[in-house]
């Protein structure tokens, strides 16, 4: 099982839209995104924006193309890119870059 970890940062005008969608994701995102190998995905942010994203996955690059191609994501990604700066054009979903694991204690 492959574990990502990814940071993203949340407009400061926009966290408590931000954590209220959050609170009541959309049953067809949840129902896509275990559907699509997302596993144990964790969402963890800070007061000042920063956005700490965590899951388990047999192949990332694979669970995130299987996102990629459904239209509840499509929906989601479109309603959520305002919610963060610097994305430079690219969706929240694309703007992801797994971090270099240096530790795990198993």
């Amino acid at each position: 099982m492959q574990r990502v970890c990814f940071l993203l940062k949340v407009r400061q005008d926009r966290l408590a839209e931000y954590r209220e969608r959050h609170a009541a994701v959309w049953p067809e995102m949840l129902a896509a995104l275990s559907a699509a190998g997302w596993h144990n995905y964790s969402l963890f942010l800070r007061d000042d924006g920063l956005l700490v994203g965590y899951l388990e996955t047999e192949d990332f690059d694979r669970a995130r193309a299987a996102m990629a191609g459904t239209e509840v994501n499509a929906r989601w990604q479109a309603e959520m890119s305002d919610f963060f700066e610097a994305l430079d054009g690219a969706g929240p979903d694309e703007a992801m870059r797994p971090l270099t694991e240096v530790f795990h204690l198993a």
